[in-house]
């Protein structure tokens, strides 16, 4: 028989050509039906809320990559040991490459808008696999045709051994080492170039032609002009405006949903008198309104950076509500991407008057995929996970005690009003100054209420007030700074804001579970 590394790298090799050729085949059809990614979305759905709670804890914006991570991990160590099966009998390595085959093949064709070409890569995958597995067995073995049996091995006695084992550390009669590894490297060739190709076509798809391809119209009624005085322009502070490339980026979806805008369609449907279907050309031609808003993930640590703040540019969603007309007992929206994730908003914080927006547009561009192209939802002063769902494509009008959005059975409550926070962002926390005057500064925000005063303190001393940003409206963070006078030592630094109702931050810490985080950012500096 083979050694066992001789056949755990050709299951690994095999394996890899399987996920690549699925990778290609995902890429020519939509990159939503790669196996890899089915599986880890299936896993984040059917995942316990403790296990959910301790990733996005552990990992923060970075549990994604380490989901996929472990998935090819786990799906190595399963290669592997097919192959090593492979050894004894190639039916039995066949048998699971074909199970885990159809794994794959279920998470992708149970995902919400699954079609039947989405089972293309799996089968086009196990194809490839089951094919290089059987190639590889056959140049290991030579001639033969399949790795010697014990019984082969023991049936031509090997001189000085008169029991017919081979010596210590010789490899089997048989045994074709070099066509072994020549035939691997030719199969982590094929792999690799088939991954790159089809992550290469996914992202040269009609979508993202489409996207460059939309004209945004002028809006309707145009967002204030932000204030002059709006960004303090202090080297490390956030800036008023948030790049979209620096925007944060928090879903469920492991790989951005490919929307064409020519098959888009909206339904609002329900507690209505009238269900409504919109498509994305109809959108267009509604009146648009432009606003600034900053959106909070309740994810966010406190001092943490899942806040950003964009000029965005959507439909009010009040005016498409009214069109459908609610009837007076509704009291959720439930609100459904593309991908299958759901959030429910209390239909009373869209209907107030704010600026709740079907958007189409992040700062004066067509929305990236990445932040819901073509259209999402943005309400000021809720968090995320209960009002900014991406790639929305239906509203049921409902109401709380009868629908319960993705987050709400595992833990989250069921409404997100955004709490009051402040943030020091200079200087950064372990950082060093050099004494005398320096200045410490930050962004704070309680969307739709607006920050009134910021106070700041050194070593536990008397709390002194910042000096604050102008701002265009209540919706936005506020940037703020105040003059220290750093004398050397070690020195900690704290910062608590008030809104406008009069209300002032809470030093209770509390973790982000199940409504937010609380508390006041505290950091140490040195001081030399």
């Amino acid at each position: 028989m083979a050694p066992a590394w001789a056949g755990a790298l050709a299951g690994l090799t095999a394996g890899g050509v399987a996920l690549g050729i699925a990778q290609l085949v995902a890429g020519l059809v939509r990159p939503e039906a790669s196996p890899v990614l089915a599986v880890g979305d299936s896993v984040v759905d059917l995942s316990p809320p403790p296990v959910v709670d301790f990733a996005k804890e552990t990992f923060g914006v970075y549990d994604k990559p380490v989901l996929i991570a472990g998935v090819l991990v786990v799906l190595a160590g399963v290669a592997a040991a097919m192959g090593v099966l492979a050894r004894r009998r190639l039916a039995y390595g066949l048998l699971v490459l074909g199970g885990f085959a159809a794994i794959g093949l279920l998470a992708v064709l149970t995902r919400p808008d699954a079609g039947p070409l989405d089972a293309l890569p799996a089968l086009a995958g196990l194809v490839a696999g089951s094919w290089t597995l059987a190639w590889l067995v056959r140049r290991a073995a030579g001639r033969r045709g399949a790795w010697p049996s014990a019984g082969e091995r023991g049936a031509r006695p090997t001189a000085g051994t008169p029991s017919g084992e081979p010596p210590s550390g010789a490899e089997p009669a048989g045994f074709d080492r070099r066509r072994l590894l020549t035939g691997v490297a030719g199969g982590v060739v094929v792999a690799g170039a088939a991954a790159v190709l089809g992550r290469q076509f996914g992202e040269r798809q009609a979508v993202h032609a489409a996207r460059a391809g939309t004209a945004l119209p002028r809006p309707t009624t145009p967002a204030r002009p932000i204030p002059a005085g709006a960004d303090l322009r202090i080297s490390g502070l956030s800036s008023f405006i948030t790049r979209n490339a620096d925007f944060y980026k928090i879903d469920t979806a492991l790989i951005a949903p490919q929307v064409d805008p020519n098959e888009w369609m909206l339904r609002i449907h329900g507690m209505v008198d009238r269900p409504v279907e919109v498509t994305y050309a109809e959108l267009l031609r509604m009146p648009l309104t432009e606003a600034d808003v900053t959106l909070a993930c309740v994810s966010n640590e406190v001092g943490g950076e899942l806040v950003g703040n964009a000029r965005w540019l959507g439909v009010r969603m009040p005016d498409l509500l009214r069109r459908a007309g609610l009837q007076a007992d509704a009291d959720m929206l439930l609100s459904t991407s593309a991908d299958g994730f759901t959030c429910g908003t209390p239909v009373d914080v869209v209907m107030d008057g704010r600026d709740a927006l079907f958007a189409v547009a992040m700062n004066g561009e067509v929305l990236p995929v990445d932040h819901g192209f073509p259209v999402r939802q943005v309400v000021p002063g809720l968090y995320g996970y209960v009002s900014a769902t991406k790639w929305v494509v239906d509203i049921k009008v409902t109401r709380f005690d009868r629908d319960e959005a993705y987050w709400t059975p595992r833990g989250w409550s069921a409404k997100g009003p955004i709490k009051t926070q402040s943030r020091i962002d200079v200087p950064k926390a372990g950082g060093s100054l050099k004494a005398g005057g320096t200045t410490i500064a930050g962004v704070a925000w309680a969307q739709h209420k607006g920050i009134d005063a910021v106070e700041v303190r050194v070593d536990r001393g008397e709390w002194r007030q910042a000096t604050l940003a102008e701002v265009p409206g209540p919706d936005t963070w506020r940037q703020w700074s105040i003059d220290w006078d750093a004398t050397p030592g070690r020195h900690t630094l704290e910062v608590r804001a008030t809104d406008a109702t009069g209300y002032t931050q809470t030093e209770r810490q509390a973790p982000p579970a199940p409504d937010g985080a609380t508390g006041w950012h505290t950091l140490t500096v040195e001081v030399a």
